[in-house]
């Protein structure tokens, strides 16, 4: 019973941690948690966290290169045979044991401002860092704003269908009592049976759809999927006033100020300027500063007339020396290696000045394709509106006419099957204009929400 026990509870206890360590939500979630948990689970995030951890080290061993160093040691050993004796510097043919005591200090006095220079790097490489993280959470939260409207799209799919397979089916059950009284001919049965089965096929495409659709949202929150996954809807109504009055010029003169992508670019081109100083600094003289000191004890140095070994701590005082240095080191021929270290950086510079125009380029570029796309959005959105007003009208008028006998089966499924096409694509339409208006208002700085 005990065994029995202990294993429930450290099975419990598994769960519970291998829940918590993927940050596993429970419920229906809304857009504000979806974005959330993505940001917390992502992995490619976690990366680059790690990666700034690495900068903050370089940036910390760059700064500690102005220090002086300090080392500090000793060592022991034995010597047989005939060799000097270091106490009394005569040849002895006995064995000796000595300890070694040492410490030895440095710091640079110049080093061509190449110091100075990488500490200046470091600092921009962790600046770029920054930015970086903040443009890969930026993309998570884009990316899931964007799984999290077509989840509702499809849903609405999912709505239109069950209305249509509704309509169909309560037509066909009229239908057939008319048949069985003779009132309609058994082919008009047959072709709504045939459009009957069509809807439920679009029904069970209509919740596969939707079933994809939350299964993307739940692999870029990196949560296990399950069949009560689901999200809550928000409250958005669509207007004209939602269309950013700006043009996409102006749009992205806002957003090359604020976009991290750009900030960590430029950052990039300034620690590739200071890598071409750094390669510059080699060609200068660097000039050092040592002290070090020393001394030693060893087991055959004797007291003067006495056969008693000195003390170790005597010996150390007494043969304790110091030394200080300083090293110039002036670089004459290098075999080419400065002159290639400094082509190199240069590259390096061009390269980061490329990056950072395409950087540019790709941001102007998706603000022009996010502002047509949500123009032509709107244009389609107000156009399918009076669209679906129209057929909706024609429906009804349709399906009172083939109730009264007036038209056939065949007109029947027409204008349903033009209405289904028309609230399909104004579906479309909506949820597009939403994404692409909110893809315009994180640009100019907005705060990304459905409200």
């Amino acid at each position: 019973m005990k065994k029995l026990f202990l294993l429930l509870f450290f099975g419990l206890f598994w769960m519970q941690q291998t829940q918590a360590q993927t940050n596993v939500p429970s419920g229906p979630l809304d857009l504000e948690t979806c974005v959330a948990v993505a940001i917390e689970n992502n992995l490619t995030l976690k990366r680059t966290e790690l990666n700034q951890q690495i900068t903050e080290a370089n940036l910390m061993e760059s700064q500690g290169r102005r220090l002086p160093s300090l080392t500090a040691g000793a060592s022991s050993g034995y010597r047989w045979g005939r060799s000097i004796n270091p106490v009394t510097n005569l040849f002895e043919t006995r064995r000796i044991g000595n300890v070694n005591l040492f410490g030895n200090t440095g710091a640079p006095i110049f080093q061509g401002m190449r110091i100075n220079n990488s500490v200046a790097q470091a600092k921009t490489n962790l600046e770029s860092g920054m930015y970086t993280l903040e443009a890969t959470r930026n993309d998570i939260t884009l990316n899931v704003i964007n799984l999290f409207i077509d989840v509702v799209f499809n849903r609405e799919q999912v709505k239109i269908a069950e209305n249509q397979l509704k309509t169909t089916t309560e037509q066909l059950v009229r239908t057939k009592k008319l048949v069985e009284a003779g009132s309609l001919p058994l082919s008009d049965q047959l072709d709504l049976q045939s459009q009957n089965a069509t809807n439920e096929l679009n029904l069970i495409n209509a919740k596969n759809g939707l079933r994809s659709a939350k299964l993307s949202l739940a692999q870029a929150l990196q949560i296990p999927f399950t069949d009560s996954f689901d999200v809550i809807e928000p409250e958005y109504e669509v207007s004209r006033a939602a269309m950013t009055g700006e043009t996409p010029a102006e749009i992205f003169e806002v957003a090359v100020k604020l976009m991290p992508q750009i900030k960590a670019a430029n950052a990039d081109v300034k620690s590739a300027e200071y890598g071409v100083k750094i390669a510059k600094g080699a060609f200068y003289p660097s000039l050092d500063a040592g002290i070090s000191a020393f001394s030693n004890y060893v087991d055959q140095a004797f007291i003067p007339g006495s056969r008693e070994i000195i003390p170790f701590k005597t010996q150390v005082d007494n043969n304790f020396s110091q030394s200080g240095t300083l090293n110039l080191s002036i670089p004459i021929f290098t075999r080419f290696g400065n002159k290639a270290n400094l082509q190199r950086a240069k590259v390096q510079q061009q390269l980061a000045e490329v990056s950072e125009m395409e950087a540019k380029n790709k941001l102007r570029q998706d603000i022009e394709t996010a502002y047509n796309s949500a123009f032509a959005a709107e244009q389609s959105y107000q156009a399918s509106l009076i669209r679906v007003k129209s057929l909706e009208e024609t429906f009804r008028i349709a399906q009172q006419r083939f109730d009264l006998g007036a038209i056939n089966s065949v007109d029947f499924q027409v204008a349903q099957n033009n209405l289904f096409n028309a609230q399909a694509d104004l579906l479309n339409a909506k949820y597009t204009y939403i994404f692409r208006i909110k893809v315009l208002d994180f640009y100019l700085g907005n705060p990304i929400n459905l409200n």
